[in-house]
């Protein structure tokens, strides 16, 4: 008897090969940002969540432009080919998702870290907060 993780069987090779191939394409992870920002970044990181958030612990490097506040008039600062990775709190938010479309729709190069916070936090990185006035 199959269970329920074989009831539906897995994809053939080839279908498989192009679905993972293409989510390099779409996301980026800790390690990989973490390795990007101890030297020389090629790309602009981005902490979707809200300021309040942001001010409690961010990614050492990272602004703070909240998913709802991405427009064409505030990207403009930035080359069309500049690349952008969104983070937000976690698996469990979306926010990175969002700011990543609205990027993608105003025609910026974009990625996702997965993980966000929580990931970062659970590789063993730290956070940077913002000093109190």
């Amino acid at each position: 008897m199959a269970s329920s993780v074989t009831t539906i069987p897995p994809a053939p090779s080839a279908e498989a090969v192009a679905y993972f191939s293409a989510l390099f394409g779409f996301e980026t992870d800790c390690w990989d940002v973490h390795a990007a920002m101890a030297g020389q970044a090629d790309f602009v990181l981005l902490d979707v969540r809200g300021p309040d958030l942001f001010a409690r612990g961010h990614i050492a490097g990272a602004l703070n432009i909240p998913h709802g506040k991405i427009t064409a008039a505030r990207m403009a600062v930035w080359s069309g080919e500049t690349v952008f990775v969104t983070y937000c709190a976690g698996p469990h938010c979306n926010g990175a998702a969002r700011g990543a479309l609205r990027l993608a729709r105003l025609g910026r190069p974009v990625k996702i870290m997965i993980g966000g916070v929580a990931g970062w936090v659970d590789e063993g990185f730290t956070l940077q907060d913002v000093p109190h006035a």
